[in-house]
């Protein structure tokens, strides 16, 4: 039975001074925990709207606590990233995620979370598992909705997309405004600094996944053996999650028990979904959400069970 839930901010403080975002969906009785995150160009609004709707509160309906983060400088977290913001992805791995982390735990102890992406979201916590694989010890799944690291497919959405707006337009805008003003500009739904454009750019281009102080992601994430992950792409996603890039993404991911769903009308959904409608579209609640529940409650134990 789907339950009332109740909506919460919390803050969670960087030594850098800037405040991290997590927007808690839970009903009175908190369930297994489940941190979500977004992708680039985004904050947390892609798991949920004003009225209620989205993956999130669904989630916490029946019977999750689900905390949504918004990374650092976008969504609810402050300040907004503006021209003096210097910080990037290796921050958002190395310190913004450790922190959501940490915040669940002291609110609700050492329980195994369940972790859920969407698109860049989905490289930046394989990127944490990588660089501390410690954390793999208490996370019991993931789900990732149209993650991809590279960009393997031709065709004309890449090259209106990647080649002329990402490769051409997004540098010349972080030249012109110190960072890169994604909503001013009708690509997408919140700012990224120009160090985390550069860093992103840089790892959507090239075989290697190494971080700026050399840290290789690619390398050492092979050595570990993951928890259990669901790679969800869409039918109608030609470029940000192209099937075939988000299949990529999932072989070179090394050791992990693994599954891959293509989100389509051919293969039983109502609509042929693209990178955004795949969590915004109405009848998602009533399409594959169902089928995402059933995969975190067949997963809810502790990993090493």
């Amino acid at each position: 039975m789907s339950l009332t839930i109740q909506q919460q901010s919390i803050a969670v403080p960087l030594a850098s001074g800037d405040v991290l975002n997590l927007q808690r969906f839970t009903g009175f009785e908190p369930g297994a925990p489940v941190l979500m995150l977004h992708g680039a160009i985004e904050n947390g609004r892609i798991f949920y709207s004003g009225s209620g709707k989205g993956l999130a509160p669904y989630l916490a309906r029946n019977g999750f606590d689900v905390y949504v983060a918004d990374l650092r400088g976008r969504g609810r977290s402050t300040p907004p990233i503006g021209r003096t913001s210097r910080f990037g992805q290796t921050e958002a791995i190395t310190q913004d995620i450790p922190a959501f982390i940490a915040a669940i735990s002291q609110l609700r102890g050492p329980l195994p979370l369940h972790l859920v992406a969407h698109s860049w979201g989905g490289v930046l916590f394989s990127s944490v598992l990588a660089r501390f694989p410690e954390y793999a010890q208490s996370v019991s799944s993931l789900v990732y909705f149209g993650s991809k690291r590279t960009i393997r497919v031709w065709n004309i959405q890449r090259l209106i997309q990647v080649e002329l707006i990402w490769r051409w337009i997004c540098p010349l805008a972080c030249l012109i405004t110190g960072y890169l003003p994604a909503r001013q500009l009708g690509i997408g739904s919140d700012s990224e600094t120009g160090r985390s454009y550069r860093q992103s750019a840089a790892w959507v281009r090239n075989d290697a996944w190494v971080d700026d102080d050399g840290f290789d992601y690619g390398a050492a994430i092979r050595k570990i053996s993951l928890p259990p992950i669901w790679y969800i792409a869409a039918h109608n996603d030609h470029v940000l999650g192209h099937p075939r890039d988000v299949r990529d993404f999932m072989v070179s991911t090394g050791r992990q028990e693994c599954r891959y769903t293509l989100l389509s009308r051919t293969n039983g959904n109502r609509h042929d979904y693209d990178h955004i409608s795949m969590l915004t579209h109405p009848d998602a609640e009533q399409d594959h959400f169902p089928q995402v529940l059933e995969w975190l409650r067949h997963h809810n134990h502790s990993p090493k069970e």
